[in-house]
């Protein structure tokens, strides 16, 4: 058994949105920075973390294709979600005015997000690992044509000027983050209107209208799916893998009915974890 850390781990350096999502969700635990994803999960799965920050999808940029691929092969587990409201800033070494920048550096969906200052200015955009990472190598580089777009944090840390403020091309631009854990922790239900989250992976069996008669149990049991995608699997082009989250608990009669007749239909059914909703949800889905 590995012994507490009291460190949660993140992908990117620190300032990124995924540090500041652990502090803001776990304010008494130590953000672990990792250089990827991969790592990321490493670090918990040796126990050298008690936790990993792992966002997931996006209001604009969509889901992060990496997290699809790696949560159903790890041997984690998924205990609660946060959903952060992304605002980024245009951050230079002090004294740059806008005029002298010729390249935009951040994390690809930063870049994504932020199109239109880019593009106005004419601007090269210059994809980085994470947007923390790119705002510190703003600061070491020293090179006055270089700006980078990150969190407000990563300008303190790295002690760089914001140019400009909340640059995001929508102010809808929310990431969702979930928890990850060695342990498998059921959140339990304390009453009938709180939302619960559930979220599995599944593999449908081979035969005609599989995939319908699989979620025919969540239409007649009345369960809300608010996300199905697929996912090809080694190297065809057939959708042989799915991942969903759905509203309500294992334990709720009508889930239960439910999984059942996707099991009957499936090969493989995972589920990856069941937590709370985070009180932004509701109000994301009524747009």
């Amino acid at each position: 058994m590995n012994a507490l850390t009291n460190r949660i781990a993140f992908q990117g350096d620190f300032g990124a949105n995924s540090d500041m999502a652990c502090r803001d969700m776990f304010p008494t635990m130590e953000p672990l920075p990792c250089p990827t994803f991969e790592d990321a999960f490493q670090a918990l799965e040796n126990g050298d973390a008690d936790l990993a920050m792992i966002p997931i999808e996006n209001t604009i940029a969509g889901r992060v294709a990496d997290i699809h691929h790696l949560l159903p092969e790890s041997r984690l587990h998924i205990i609660g979600e946060y959903f952060m409201p992304i605002r980024f800033q245009l951050m230079v070494l002090p004294g740059v005015t806008r005029e002298e920048i010729r390249t935009v550096h951040s994390h690809i969906h930063a870049l994504g997000q932020c199109r239109k200052i880019i593009r106005s200015n004419g601007w090269k955009a210059v994809v980085a690992g994470d947007t923390a990472g790119s705002a510190k190598m703003v600061a070491e580089k020293g090179d006055r044509t270089m700006a980078a777009l990150a969190p407000r944090l990563a300008a303190d840390l790295y002690g760089l000027e914001i140019l400009a403020e909340n640059v995001e091309d929508r102010d809808d631009n929310v990431t969702r983050f979930v928890v990850l854990s060695r342990d498998e922790k059921w959140v339990q239900r304390n009453n009938a209107d709180e939302v619960l989250v559930t979220t599995f992976v599944f593999n449908v069996r081979n035969i005609p209208a599989a995939l319908y008669k699989a979620m025919g149990g969540f239409a007649t049991n009345g369960i809300n799916m608010t996300k199905l995608e697929s996912y090809q699997l080694g190297g065809k082009f057939v959708a042989t893998q799915f991942y969903a989250d759905i509203e309500g608990h294992p334990d709720d009669a009508p889930v239960r009915r439910a999984l059942e007749e996707l099991r009957f239909f499936s090969e493989k059914v995972r589920v990856l974890g069941t937590y709370k909703g985070h009180p932004m949800r509701g109000a994301l889905q009524k747009g």
